[in-house]
């Protein structure tokens, strides 16, 4: 993964600080239950995870929603990992004012989960500077390395689409969760989209937040599945 700088200059929080925000947003929805400290058994970095493109991951998934087709597979692997990245980081950012550093993050051996070693992160930087930070704390770090090890081919386009969908997804329960965390949400969810490669992937039409994507993740290929709600498929 790349890590060559730090996500924000300020010295980094005191770990109980990091822990007790996680802690917080992780009532919000599975989603944003990041797991903290406790035995690291069952556990390996989730780097090891990207450099073999989440071949696990990518089978078990084609395999539960019953289709030979890989990519699409690995669409939807890389779609709910991008949840379980935005969603613990944008709520602890938006609503703590803490940016959790992910440098160590783990996956379990058996799942999608994710869990950090040890608490550590650093304050949120002001408004201005926010959405780089956040960007390259989920996508540079994390979403670029995981596409860059997929062994199936899956368009790019598509993946910044399922990065900018998932994004929206969790701005979506946040705001429900917090309603009065709805316009600084808004703000920051709308920077983000026109940041890096999240930008041009789709455009805001409407409150709450609502999104239409200009690619498709491809779960309308999969055996009874159908288009989601802001699929560019949708008429």
């Amino acid at each position: 993964m790349n890590s060559s700088v730090s996500p924000v200059p300020e010295p980094p929080l005191p770990g109980g600080v990091v822990a007790a925000a996680l802690d917080d947003v992780a009532g919000i929805g599975p989603f944003f239950a990041l797991a903290v400290g406790g035995s690291g058994d069952g556990w390996h970095p989730v780097g090891d995870t990207y450099a073999r493109g989440a071949a696990d991951l990518v089978a078990a998934t084609a395999g539960r929603y019953g289709t030979a087709e890989l990519r699409i597979g690995a669409s939807l692997v890389q779609f709910g990992h991008a949840s379980r990245l935005w969603s613990p980081v944008l709520a602890c950012a938006l609503l703590h004012g803490v940016v959790p550093d992910l440098a160590g993050l783990q996956r379990a051996d058996d799942g999608p989960a994710l869990r950090l070693p040890a608490p550590a992160g650093w304050p949120a930087p002001a408004a201005d500077r926010l959405p780089e930070v956040l960007y390259d704390a989920v996508v540079t770090r994390h979403l670029e390395p995981l596409a860059a090890g997929l062994r199936v081919k899956v368009a790019a386009g598509l993946l910044h689409g399922n990065a900018a969908s998932a994004l929206v997804g969790a701005a979506a329960a946040l705001r429900a969760a917090r309603p009065a965390q709805a316009e600084p949400l808004t703000r920051l969810t709308d920077a983000l989209l026109r940041t890096g490669r999240l930008a041009g992937t789709g455009l805001f039409t409407g409150p709450g937040p609502a999104f239409r994507r200009r690619s498709c993740c491809l779960y309308y290929r999969v055996p009874g599945g159908g288009t989601c709600g802001d699929c560019s498929l949708r008429t």
